[in-house]
This record gives structure tokens, sequence and C-alpha cells, in this order.
């Protein structure tokens, strides 16, 4: 069985904190020419380069950045342990670093971390926001630990991912009580009547596209948000018929004061954890995959 040499991790984590051989030289009281020859030593262990030389820097190889992520959790580890034998208090929270793509209702995003916060009072949660391609790139970079998304990372995107599928669920379609009378009918209702949607080119638009064609209807577009919270927030003042997941409805009518106009269960809304490892490992997102399929989309199934 290999060993790992924690002594040549350490000089690594070093300069990779410090930025430089110099500066880990000083920290550590070390000669430069020894640290180089243990990083060397440790690469050639492993079997993969951790730092190339871009001009006069050292910078992370993406396999550098993966053991650094490793040696950090290890040293970290190293350092609680030290408190807790000294009979300190560790001050260690788990830490989850989470993207969310930003065409998913704020709600629902919500709705999806809140069971990781549940069951580790410790978290800290750091949320970040935007397109999907943007957070992919974070989470190779081992910035984030997972994104949430509304439809898989495809083969497309040179990103090495793996897209574990929290669940679906259908579509509820609200409006304010001025529009109460399209709840008769439905959905034909919706031929001709004013409807808020969200932006074209997203998962929820094409699906919403595909059953109104199916159907023959045409409602009038009266207004178009890549934001979903202003769509319903629009909605909710009178302005049209919008839809959003069925897992929101309680939540939506008793907050926003709008009515159910109906339910489109061959519409559905696709939910995913991505992460760089085939299999779950960091507990929040663990908690996260296990209470969307086992209660929050199981009991909308």
């Amino acid at each position: 069985m290999e060993w790992l040499n924690y002594h040549h991790l350490f000089y690594f984590w070093t300069v990779a904190r410090a930025g430089s051989i110099a500066k880990a030289s000083q920290e550590l009281r070390l000669a430069q020419p020894t640290i180089s020859n243990q990083l060397k030593t440790l690469e050639a262990s492993l079997g993969v380069k951790l730092l190339e030389r871009q001009g006069r820097r050292l910078v992370l190889t993406d396999v550098g950045r993966t053991v650094l992520r490793y040696a950090d959790d290890i040293f970290r580890t190293g350092s609680e342990l030290q408190r807790a034998v000294k009979g300190l208090p560790t001050g260690q929270r788990l830490r989850l670093v989470a993207g969310v793509v930003d065409v998913i209702p704020k709600r629902m995003a919500a709705l999806l971390l809140e069971p990781a916060v549940d069951a580790h009072p410790d978290l800290t949660l750091v949320c970040r926001e935007g397109p999907l391609p943007q957070l992919l790139a974070a989470l190779a970079l081992h910035e984030l630990d997972v994104v949430i998304a509304d439809v898989p990372a495809s083969e497309e995107v040179k990103v090495k991912a793996f897209n574990h599928r929290l669940g679906d669920c259908g579509t509820t379609f609200f409006a304010a009580a001025r529009h109460a009378h399209l709840k008769k009918g439905f959905p034909r209702s919706l031929q001709g009547a004013p409807a808020l949607l969200p932006s074209t080119g997203t998962a929820l638009r094409r699906s919403l596209d595909a059953w109104l064609d199916a159907a023959e209807l045409r409602p009038e577009l009266a207004g178009e948000f890549d934001d979903s919270a202003l769509m319903m927030a629009f909605g909710a003042r009178g302005l049209g018929v919008f839809a959003a997941p069925r897992v929101l409805e309680d939540q939506i009518r008793s907050e926003m004061g709008v009515q159910v106009i109906g339910r489109a269960d061959e519409v559905r809304q696709s939910f995913y954890a991505i992460t760089v490892e085939r299999r779950l490992r960091h507990p929040a997102v663990v908690s996260i995959a296990e209470a969307a399929r086992d209660a929050l989309f199981g009991a909308a199934a």
C-alpha cells in the first residue's frame, strides 16, 4: 500500500497558499531549492503535475486545484484535532458553496436548499447565482460544491460533471382574482388570455410553448421575464396568468394572494444537482438529494 508523504503535501499546500516558492520559503524557513525538490518528489509520487510556471508566476494545474482542496480539508482537520485535544472549541462549521441557475424561481431554490440547513445546523451556506455555463465553469475550478439547475449539464459543455436528478413536477397556472373566470374551461380558457411567460430559450418556456402548440392555444403575450420573481409580482398585480412549479402551489397562493387557474401535469419541470463527483459525497448535498427524492418530489409525483 502506498502512503502519502504529508510533509511534501504540506510544502505544496504552503506554496499554493503563499503564491510562490520564495514566500513559502520565508514562511517555512527553508531554502527554496529544498522546497522545490519536495514539490518534485510529491508530483513524482502522485504521477501528475500540480504546479506550472506562467511567466514568473506559479499557477495550479486542474489536478493541483483538486489536491489543494483535499489538502485544505486535511490540514484544517489537523488543526481542529489539536484544538479538540486541548479541550478548546473547534469552531469548525460545515460549508456548502452552491450555484443556482438564475432561471430557477427563488422560492424553488430555497425549497431545494432548505434540507441542507435543516439537517446540518452548523452549516455555512454560500449561494452564487448565474447562467448554467458560468456556474459549470466555477464548478470545474472547484469554486462550487454543487450546481442546482433545471436542465442537466450536456456533453457539449467541456466540463467533467455528473448530473444527479432530484425530481420533477407538473406546472400550476396562477392569476389574480380579476382573472378568476379563467378557471372555467381551463385550458381552453387560455385562448386569447393575457399571459406572462419566462424568457425564450429557457426550459420552462420551451415546455410551455410545446404544450400550447399541441393544444392549439394562443394566449396574448402580456409580458416576458428573465426573473421569475418579477413575473410573479406582476401576475399578482393582475397583468396576466403565470406558471410555476406545482410543488410551490400552496406557498405562492398564500404569499401572493393569487388563485389557481389550472394545472398541467404534462408540462414537467425537472431539477438537478450537478457535481464533479459521480457519487454524492458532501453531506449537505446528500441531504438535498434525499429530501428532494423522498419528500419534495415524491409527494408531488
